[in-house]
């Protein structure tokens, strides 16, 4: 994408994040327990990162539309999350680091609701990290389903090939991290009520979306998960930034270095100065 084009596009999307957050609701959802019934979320063997991603939608969120291209809900190829140059998908599937595996499996999830799901597998470690691209029009179930997985909540079972043999992962509550990327659907709807924290394990979270750290605080307080990265304003919620997290968390910097590096990922692509994109990011309560 042209930096003309890249900062129309930003331009954009923090108008709409910010005229969505006028109709912030402010009646506080209840956290729910988990049922009795629910399965407890199985280890990995691997390391795992499952990341939620809201397609970028003209129609359906609370956002001033974008090019239609990239606003099209329903089509992940050209989303501005997913299949535009900095979407979680083409990204990834550009970097030296990861590699796109060749599978066919479909989430468990209504196709009319998860669109695409892709499986990378990092190329100099045991690490996979799964992406699934919500249809814009379910950007609620695909924050509810986010949080669910924070709170420990078991997801699915995939078995992928690599390297000449199988591996077993585990979703949704089973991962090592993870991450919501999209437009902030809580300054949009409220949710009725939280998922609570299952179990004993610690999560990592990470919540690329517009002032994550305002509207998602006290659903991520109850599922027990510990905010890796989120922001503190407007924002584009791109790839390089979920990346450049990923990579600090790999090499277990410090949630502060996370941060920084975080930070210089935003200002090498938005070019909006090192102090600015500092004081978007934040980490921790």
């Amino acid at each position: 994408m042209k930096p003309a084009l890249l900062l129309l596009v930003l331009i954009m999307l923090s108008d709409g994040c910010e005229s969505a957050g006028r109709q912030r609701f402010t009646s506080p959802p209840v956290a729910h327990p988990p049922s009795e019934v629910d399965a407890k979320a199985p280890r990995n063997s691997v390391t795992v990162i499952h990341v939620f991603v809201a397609l970028c939608d003209n129609v359906n969120q609370g956002i001033v539309p974008v090019a239609p291209a990239l606003g099209n809900g329903d089509d992940p190829l050209r989303n501005l999350y997913w299949g535009a140059a900095f979407g979680v998908k083409t990204f990834f599937t550009k970097s030296k680091d990861w590699r796109l595996l060749p599978t066919k499996t479909q989430s468990s999830k209504s196709s009319s609701v998860v669109l695409e799901r892709s499986i990378f597998k990092r190329r100099d470690a045991e690490v996979f990290l799964v992406a699934e691209a919500y249809r814009g029009s379910y950007i609620q179930q695909a924050t509810q389903d986010f949080l669910a997985a924070a709170a420990g909540t078991a997801g699915e079972t995939v078995d992928v090939s690599s390297d000449g043999k199988t591996v077993t992962l585990h979703l949704g509550g089973s991962a090592n991290l993870i991450a919501y990327v999209g437009h902030d659907g809580l300054m949009d709807f409220h949710l009725t009520s939280f998922p609570i924290k299952r179990d004993q394990e610690q999560r990592d979270a990470v919540i690329l979306a517009c002032a994550s750290k305002s509207y998602f605080a006290a659903a991520l307080r109850a599922t027990g998960a510990k905010p890796l990265l989120w922001t503190t304003n407007l924002m584009a919620p791109e790839a390089y930034v979920l990346s450049a997290a990923i990579e600090g968390w790999l090499r277990k910097e410090t949630d502060e270095q996370i941060r920084l590096r975080a930070a210089s990922a935003y200002n090498q692509y938005q070019h909006c100065g090192l102090q600015s994109a500092q004081k978007l990011f934040a980490t921790g309560w």
